[in-house]
């Protein structure tokens, strides 16, 4: 749990009583690849910490998978509206690895929030963080084609290109496994004439 201590701290100092009573609400989970943690319409009652693995957030829309993101160790996740106002949520979660993961029930959520200061704290900058996360994807897609938005992938050396099933990048990008696989062969092919 070491690693959800380090993650915290990168955000807000902690004390070692705040840290001892935070281990003290966690639920260590070690899950397979494929496995639902949440599914589609339930309500999130969990906020979850992966220390390794990688997790893909999907909805089902006129009958086919439709993935939203993926989520790469270490990293804080929830599904958030549901989590945050109790409601059934729209995606569901499932890994994509075998995942290492520590979980917190919402109701110790919101107590800590009350009684531990920086964890209210490491609450606040990470909500903030993941909405501008959020914001970054939307522009991402109202102004990028899917050819761009991979393109910057590669660019940046996403560890998703080498992780993520070819079937859930492509839907991910808004668009089929073959038109995936056409930008792929055109860039490798663009990559050996620069080369």
């Amino acid at each position: 749990m070491e690693a959800f201590k380090q993650y915290i701290t990168q955000y807000t100092p902690l004390l070692n009583t705040e840290w001892a009573l935070i281990q003290s609400k966690l639920t260590t989970l070690e899950l397979p690849p494929n496995h639902v943690i949440l599914k589609e319409g339930a309500i999130c009652r969990w906020l979850y910490f992966v220390e390794e693995g990688l997790l893909r957030f999907y909805r089902n829309k006129d009958g086919r998978t439709v993935s939203k993101f993926f989520t790469l160790a270490p990293y804080c996740f929830t599904e958030q509206q549901s989590f945050s106002r109790g409601l059934p949520s729209n995606n569901a979660i499932e890994t994509l690895e075998p995942c290492l993961i520590y979980a917190m029930p919402r109701s110790v959520a919101f107590e800590l929030l009350e009684t531990v200061p920086h964890w209210g704290a490491f609450i606040r900058k990470l909500l903030q963080e993941v909405q501008y996360n959020t914001e970054q994807l939307l522009e991402a897609f109202q102004y990028q084609t899917a050819e761009a938005r991979y393109r910057a992938w590669l660019a940046e050396g996403s560890p998703l290109l080498e992780r993520v099933p070819l079937q859930h990048l492509a839907s991910y990008l808004g668009i089929a496994p073959a038109s995936l696989s056409r930008i792929r062969k055109k860039l490798a092919q663009e990559g050996r004439q620069s080369a």
